[in-house]
């Protein structure tokens, strides 16, 4: 286990909107994915060892490992012990396929799970995790989740996917206040509830402005600042594909960037802001967000506006920005934009200087790695205070950075982001670091699928903000962890926890590591891997209803008990998420982590019913 060696640096604390140019940075910025947001992995040989792990180094990957009770819960239908005949199956790693296998299972052997036993073994389960929750709210209360001073810690919640219920929202807030959260960075995308001529932005499960302004209630009364954010310049899928505001796209055929060049995108960025605005009152911060403008340039107006002499890329994209940054400052004096680093990295200290950029916002340098250049960072840093920003914001993450369709979380990735992001600010100036916002992304852009969920991502995020929080991780961080959440024992070199939560929505944790680790390889194990289906029970006798009658007696019970084991399991977490979740969300999660091997096993047992018939 990694000690607590370094400690975060305390951090103390315009114009106009105008008509700017269009275009941007060229060259490697186009590829549209959120490419930096996955470290470049080590190859899958290079499996390190326990020691090696214990020191923060690459955690080794999960091993499928079980109590004698998961064995029991997990395995009495359908899944298959380990066989000796077969070698294991090598585990996905965590930025490949986001749904980790464990090891082959015995081919032949398969014991059935009695109904009785699911229905015990579950309600076994709800009445343990609602006693462990009613004494982790007990704790929460008495927690002391807010330290006095220092940098802000901020939990950023990505609304462009999965957006949680309010009423969840409620219970998750006291719950980061005790784990050391000062406030939150909240992305809406088309969750806000947007009216007017922007009524086209706001999504069917979008917020009410009364569901709002409780959200914002609530958390004042916790103590936690809030900050929100609003996508100005990239990342305008939300608003750019709509057929209303498409002839705004800087490309046409793109909806990622907005064309600055027309008055009416200003009008459209100003409107949105000033909806935003109405309903956060009293806030420090506004995030204008600003990151990858994929394709700035491109355009045809940019390409024009680029042949004039001086103008430049960078020139374009420092215009846009200085342009939402007046607008914001102008309209609300009080307020200080935020904008992501990334467009400005690679720009001159002396182009950053003469845009007055600098004097407008404050930078949000984000970098999620478990191997984040430490020193690289300390420099950036420099070059920024030499061309006049006052203040720097970092940016870690807790979910959604490890791969585009992950469903499940490595702690300790997580964790070695954000001990290197301690590292920069023990040798950064105290004066500098306002604040580091701990992201957890819900989608890599708003048309991409869904990667980990909340609920399943607050052990991770626990542990990074109590890292914080105490400047390192040490046993005794592990333990508050475990109290806070309820859990006996907090795994952080796995994929797979084999202890209970009792935090809101532990109980979807427990059910999506279940369908992560097992459905599709239960399901594979009995059609690709039992040789009574292999041989006997192919898809050219499915096709022409070919059964022998006693091979048929070999596999039946079993495809009949898998199938009814994982069809409760998915009605569990179906029942589950439509409490924490709107029903496209639990839809979405469904058709692409369930349904594909689901109905694969479902139609199996339905062509061999229509076997069996044909023999009658």
């Amino acid at each position: 286990m990694p000690s607590a060696t370094s400690t975060m640096t305390p951090a103390g604390l315009g114009s106009s909107w105008h008509c700017c140019g269009g275009g941007g940075l060229r060259g490697p910025a186009r590829a549209p994915a959120r490419r930096s947001r996955e470290p470049a992995a080590p190859p899958a040989a290079a499996e390190p060892s326990r020691a090696q792990s214990d020191a923060l180094g690459t955690p080794p990957p999960a091993r499928g490992k079980r109590s004698a009770a998961e064995q029991r819960r997990f395995m009495r239908a359908g899944s298959r012990t380990p066989g000796a005949g077969e070698g294991p199956t090598p585990r996905q790693r965590p930025d490949s396929a986001g749904t980790p296998e464990p090891g082959h299972r015995n081919r032949d052997s398969v014991p059935r799970r009695q109904a009785k036993a699911i229905d015990a073994d579950r309600l076994c389960l709800v009445e343990r995790q609602a006693r462990s929750r009613e004494q982790s709210r007990a704790e929460w209360r008495h927690a002391d989740g807010m330290a006095a001073d220092g940098p802000r810690r901020l939990v950023h919640l990505d609304m462009k996917g999965a957006a949680p219920r309010a009423g969840y929202l409620a219970e998750v807030l006291p719950l980061l206040r005790a784990l050391g959260a000062t406030g939150l960075l909240l992305e809406y995308e088309d969750t806000f509830p947007y009216a007017g001529p922007l009524g086209p932005l706001r999504a069917p499960h979008a917020y009410s402005p009364g569901e709002v302004r409780a959200v914002l209630s609530q958390a004042r009364a916790q103590g936690l600042e809030v900050v929100p954010l609003v996508q100005t310049f990239g990342h305008m899928e939300f608003v750019l594909k709509h057929k209303e505001f498409a002839h705004l796209r800087e490309v046409k055929a793109f909806p990622n960037a907005l064309n600055p060049h027309k008055e009416e995108s200003r009008a459209l960025v100003k409107a949105m802001i000033d909806q935003v605005m109405a309903l956060h009152e009293d806030i420090k911060w506004f995030h204008i967000g600003c990151d990858e403008v994929y394709y700035l340039g491109e355009g045809e107006e940019s390409k024009q506006w680029l042949q004039q002499q001086d103008n430049t890329p960078e020139k374009l994209c420092l215009s846009h920005i200085k342009a939402v940054a007046s607008c914001v400052v102008s309209s609300y004096p009080t307020v200080t934009p935020i904008v992501w680093d990334d467009m400005l990295r690679g720009i001159s200290e002396e182009a950053l200087a003469e845009s007055g950029v600098p004097q407008l916002v404050q930078p949000m340098i984000w970098d999620y790695a478990a191997d984040l250049d430490v020193e690289g960072k300390v420099h950036l840093i420099e070059k920024y205070r030499r061309c006049g920003f006052s203040k720097v914001w970092f940016a870690s993450a807790f979910k959604g950075a490890t791969g585009v369709n992950q469903s499940l979380i490595l702690i300790g990735h997580h964790l070695k982001n954000h001990l290197q992001w301690l590292k920069v600010a023990s040798k950064s100036p105290a004066d500098v670091l306002e604040g580091i916002a701990l992201t957890g992304w819900q989608r890599y852009d708003h048309f991409s699928v869904l990667c980990e969920l909340l609920p399943v991502a607050i052990p991770c995020l626990a542990v990074c903000l109590q890292t914080l929080k105490n400047g390192g991780y040490s046993d005794k961080v592990k333990e508050n962890v475990e109290e806070l959440l309820g859990m006996s024992n907090l795994e952080i070199d796995t994929f797979m926890s084999t202890s209970l939560g009792a935090f809101p929505g532990s109980n979807i944790l427990t059910l999506v590591t279940e369908i992560s680790f097992y459905l599709k390889s239960s399901v594979d194990e009995l059609l690709e891997r039992n040789r009574y289906v292999t041989g006997w029970f192919s898809p050219y006798h499915r096709k022409r209803k070919i059964i022998h009658p006693i091979i048929m007696h070999h596999f039946q019970p079993d495809a009949v008990s898998l199938l009814s084991k994982w069809n409760g399991v998915v009605q569990d977490l179906q029942a589950a998420m439509e409490q924490v979740f709107h029903r496209c969300t639990v839809e979405e999660w469904m058709e692409e982590n369930v349904y594909p091997s689901l109905q694969k096993l479902q139609q199996v047992v339905d062509d061999l019913d229509e076997a069996i018939k044909a023999l009658q």
